[in-house]
């Protein structure tokens, strides 16, 4: 039996990943903070061990040696500038510490989750071979998983075998707070209207089997980006409305006005200490057109694209059997 250790195994991917994985036979074993979230893993036979990306010593004591793959997709994607300390602390020490400890234990193979993000707002369609533009990007997420990617290749000249995956705007189930909440706002009603951007979207469990498939095919070194379904905000929210039964705005909300939004929000926030439902990154990102080409993962990874309306299909009915599609997560 092949073992292998996942970052971020409680989260959106990191859990798909997880039961992927189950199911072709690996032995787990997961890093994890928090014991409630953490309990569907030890239901599935997850070897859990306590521990935090930040903490050295704790991925350390953590990760077993020799094991086939690591897994890093432990990651922080708020777009608040109250979290942007944190934030950097997570995506870009946090990485370096995994692959730290991944040179320690002599791991065989490292696969490193990042995002389309890393390369920043582009207007071309960017393919791997796209000059990235994160560096200086207004998007603080932007720029971590950017420089987190410099990590990973300071490790490659180090000797580590690594692979990096670039999955863009993911979709499915165990989503509690990306584009479930665009699903979660028609449903009830509350959606106040659709931004003007355009984007790549790609299923959770068609990017948690490009993971798998990466430990075999990927070549060391590489970039895979993982996208597939092409679409405005505009559309999306459209086959939402389809999908509920539920009417929405025909016509998308003018980007100057969602910065402003963004902009004020960011300002109070700065008193209340709480992160608002649009920042002004998040204003930045989804008034922004990018598109991303996954026909190197299609060739190489067998990396399989769906519908919008399969991925939106298969979200909301993981929200209905969770009784969430009315209702914020807990």
């Amino acid at each position: 039996m092949r073992t292998c250790f996942v970052t971020g195994g409680t989260g959106f991917v990191g859990r798909n990943l997880i039961e992927e994985l189950i199911s072709d036979g690996w032995h787990v074993v997961a890093l994890h903070r928090s014991t409630t979230k953490a309990e569907p893993l030890s239901a599935l036979g997850v070897e859990l061990r306590p521990g935090d990306v930040t903490d050295k010593e704790s991925v350390l004591a953590a990760l077993p040696s020799g094991v086939e793959a690591v897994f890093h997709v432990a990651a922080n994607t708020s777009l608040w500038a109250g979290s942007h300390s944190a934030q950097y602390r997570t995506n870009v020490e946090g990485t370096r510490i995994v692959l730290e400890a991944a040179l320690a234990r002599k791991a065989r193979r490292f696969i490193h989750t990042s995002s389309g993000a890393a390369w920043g707002l582009v207007d071309e369609t960017i393919t791997e071979s796209t000059p990235s533009r994160a560096p200086d990007c207004p998007i603080r997420y932007c720029r971590t998983k950017w420089l987190a990617e410099q990590e990973v290749r300071k490790a490659l000249a180090a000797g580590l075998d690594a692979v990096i995956l670039n999955p863009s705007n993911v979709i499915g189930r165990y989503d509690y707070q990306g584009w479930s909440r665009m699903i979660r706002l028609v449903a009830t009603g509350k959606l106040p209207g659709v931004p003007p951007g355009k984007g790549s979207f790609c299923g959770v469990r068609q990017v948690a089997r490009a993971h798998i498939a990466a430990v075999e095919r990927g070549r060391t070194g590489e970039n895979y980006l993982l996208a597939g379904a092409d679409a405005s905000l505009q559309e999306m929210v459209s086959l939402i409305g389809k999908l509920l039964d539920k009417p929405v705005p025909r016509k998308p909300t003018p980007a100057w006005l969602l910065h402003v939004a963004g902009r004020t929000s960011d300002l109070v926030s700065r008193f209340t200490g709480r992160e608002p439902p649009l920042t002004a990154d998040a204003a930045t990102l989804v008034c922004a057109s990018t598109i991303c080409s996954s026909d190197k993962a299609q060739r190489e990874l067998r990396y399989e694209a769906i519908s919008l309306q399969a991925m939106l299909e298969d979200c909301t009915r993981w929200l209905r059997d969770e009784n969430l599609l009315f209702s914020r997560p807990g």
